[in-house]
């Protein structure tokens, strides 16, 4: 995300090369692992593993990588991942969060550091940026002439969402993260169609990056965060 505009993540993810779709249903996996290992392979009893799922079809993974996903980490012997946050800044103070799924810790710390100096950032202490980003969950709908925006401004509201937007291509809802799959089943039931609902990190302030070393050290800082297989998700605070 940068200066938060969830869709266009959402549209880079969908644009990416399959060598870079194959990292995406990796890492996945991970969190449908850790799912399942925390509360069970039954996503009507397991909100954790439902949002995994949800999150999987979101950025199209085929129905049945999901099902053995769920069912390699159901069985004997599977790998057992841990989730792991580290936060940072990346050049010019940008704040960053990472958040990780490792089967070794130590393999990914190493990673995250040296990713972090190499490109003008430092690696923090746990709780450095955090204060500076605000927990929502996040609810796109693409703009169709069909959609009448008032009416799915109410339909949304009424269901609990916080805050509703929009531009030439989608709608975006906002939603407290705890209602985020109640404003999401409401909507489903209005027959609107949902492109994706996520809990995401909104961040209160945004830098901006004036010298051309600053902007190309932050891209490779992120495509390199982006593309360990270790890492889930990364949230920072430059505003593009």
């Amino acid at each position: 995300m940068s200066g938060h505009s969830k869709w266009n993540n959402i549209k880079n993810k969908k644009e990416k090369t399959d060598a870079q779709k194959g990292k995406i249903f990796t890492k996945i996996g991970k969190e449908i692992a850790i799912a399942v290992r925390e509360g069970g392979p039954d996503p009507n009893s397991n909100s954790k593993l439902r949002e995994m799922i949800a999150k999987a079809k979101a950025n199209n993974v085929p129905n049945d990588n999901i099902d053995r996903a769920i069912k390699k980490a159901s069985g004997a012997g599977a790998v057992e991942y841990e989730e792991i946050v580290y936060e940072g800044y990346g050049p010019s103070g940008v704040a960053v969060i990472v958040e990780t799924a490792t089967d070794s810790r130590n393999r990914t710390a190493s990673d995250m550091r040296h990713f972090f100096d190499k490109y003008g950032g430092n690696l923090g202490q746990s709780g450095c940026v955090s204060f500076m980003f605000e927990d929502k969950g996040v609810i796109i709908v693409l703009r169709d002439e069909k959609i009448d925006e008032d009416a799915l401004m109410e339909t949304a509201l009424e269901a609990g969402a916080a805050d509703f937007s929009s531009d030439e291509e989608s709608f975006e809802i906002l939603t407290e993260v705890e209602d985020l799959y109640a404003v999401r089943d409401a909507l489903v039931e209005q027959g609107y169609e949902i492109e994706s609902a996520e809990k995401d990190k909104i961040p209160n302030t945004y830098v901006t990056l004036e010298s051309e070393d600053d902007i190309k050290n932050m891209t490779l800082l992120l495509e390199h965060l982006e593309d360990s297989d270790d890492v889930s998700e990364v949230y920072h605070n430059w505003e593009e």
